[in-house]
């Protein structure tokens, strides 16, 4: 019997079972973002093999962004109203097999087609893993919660990107394609299997419940979301479109995602076209960046959390590693001023590491967002941040030229400068808004 079901017994430990839902979220995360970046490590192969130019490169490379930010408000809607259980299940198979047939691809426009479709798919996974994290995880966790899982966007480039240019090296780009979709599918089998709602998850007790509901978690927001089963609302879009905290986050993310989506998209171009680096070389020296990003994720939720447990406001909690991260970032400007390889790499390195601490960007949406809305603000949230993932590709594609790259990196590292801009001035207290 579980014992979520009846009162926590005096003195009952709570369970912990909260973690596993961070590991598997960690998990799906990585998933994610090998699909998203898995082109990348490809395109260098696929220019010679289609005759790409740079602006074609640019526009293949940026495909994924157009669906994914058209879907994030649909996207956000459906989060409100189907279980993560089912939607993400649904999303990851449906994304990994774009992801596997891109593999089997013969032309250019084969390859556009189905990179919309990635993107379209993964439009609701970060949405829903901020409900997942909203329901689970108390307040003085859940920065913790969700620097972990972000850091899974990171770790997995860090450490799988050297093995999928081993596997193109050796066996061409068509197996980065069908290595990882296949990976995605079996794991939306495996989320559909384990995944349930805090209050439905046989391995959590009610002194966990008492902990996470105590402590500001949404365990019932499962509930809530199926009383919240009715037709689309344009004055719930305008009320999370009218707010200047939430457009102090929503311009924030835009920047932020920028660096991201030049590290996702043109970053080992750039090391194998504009440094000389061979391919294999580049591929690990690629990896360096994600690890210091990695660092700066995980130190960035620590950071947030400890603040919070030691007295200081949400606000200050959440907005300083975020600020001081994309203030950070800058520093790949550096870049542009030096012909060293190990040296590129260290200002590069330092400037994601940046990007990494500021990632925490989704605990301010769980802090501001209505509760009824959280998925709709999320998409909301997500739409304009991953505009990025269309800009990024595509402007740095017009403004490099055949052997110069530094005004690309002009464009990122002023981008960064403008999202610390916008939480210092946008975004103000830190408090739920009302609906």
């Amino acid at each position: 019997m579980n014992t979520a079901a009846a009162g926590a017994l005096p003195g009952q430990k709570a369970t912990r079972s909260r973690y596993l839902i961070m590991v598997m979220l960690f998990v799906t995360v990585v998933i994610n973002y090998l699909d998203r970046s898995n082109l990348s490590i490809a395109a260098p192969a696929l220019r010679d093999e289609f005759g790409l130019s740079t602006v074609q490169e640019g526009l293949l490379l940026s495909a994924f962004g157009w669906t994914y930010a058209a879907m994030q408000i649909p996207g956000g809607w459906l989060v409100d109203r189907v279980s993560p259980r089912r939607l993400y299940a649904a999303a990851l198979i449906l994304w990994s097999l774009g992801t596997f047939f891109m593999g089997l691809s013969t032309s250019f426009l084969l390859l556009f087609v189905l990179r919309l479709t990635v993107g379209a798919f993964e439009a609701p996974a970060y949405p829903i893993n901020n409900r997942v994290v909203t329901a689970w995880f108390p307040e003085r966790e859940r920065a913790t919660a969700i620097g972990f899982y972000t850091s899974g966007q990171f770790v997995g480039l860090a450490f799988l990107t050297p093995v999928l240019a081993w596997l193109q090296h050796h066996y061409g780009w068509h197996m980065v394609f069908l290595s990882t979709g296949l990976l995605g599918i079996v794991w939306g089998v495996i989320w559909y299997l384990v995944y349930r709602e805090p209050r439905d998850f046989k391995g959590a007790n009610q002194a966990e419940l008492d902990l996470i509901q105590q402590g500001g978690g949404v365990v019932d927001l499962g509930k809530q979301a199926h009383k919240a089963k009715q037709p689309f609302n344009w004055t719930d879009l305008g009320l999370v479109m009218s707010r200047r905290k939430l457009w102090g986050v929503y311009l924030g993310q835009f920047c932020l995602t920028s660096t991201l989506w030049f590290f996702l998209t043109w970053f080992p171009t750039y090391l194998v076209k504009y440094r000389g680096m061979d391919f294999i070389k580049s591929g690990f020296l690629a990896s360096v960046p994600f690890l210091a990003a990695f660092v700066g994720v995980l130190c960035s939720g620590l950071l947030s959390d400890f603040l919070v447990r030691r007295g200081a406001s949400v606000g200050l909690a959440r907005k300083l590693p975020i600020i001081l991260g994309l203030l950070i970032s800058t520093s790949m400007i550096g870049a542009n001023f030096t012909d060293s390889t190990n040296w590129v790499i260290f200002f590069l390195a330092v400037a994601f590491f940046g990007n990494g601490l500021a990632s925490i960007t989704w605990s301010l949406v769980s802090a501001l967002a209505p509760t009824r809305l959280l998925g709709l603000t999320g998409g909301v949230f997500n739409f304009i941040g991953n505009l990025s993932s269309i800009c990024t590709p595509i402007v740095i594609g017009f403004l490099v030229s055949a052997d110069n790259f530094a005004p690309a990196i002009v464009y990122v590292a002023t981008l960064a400068l403008l999202g610390a801009l916008s939480y210092i001035l946008l975004v103000g207290k830190v408090e739920r808004i009302e609906a």
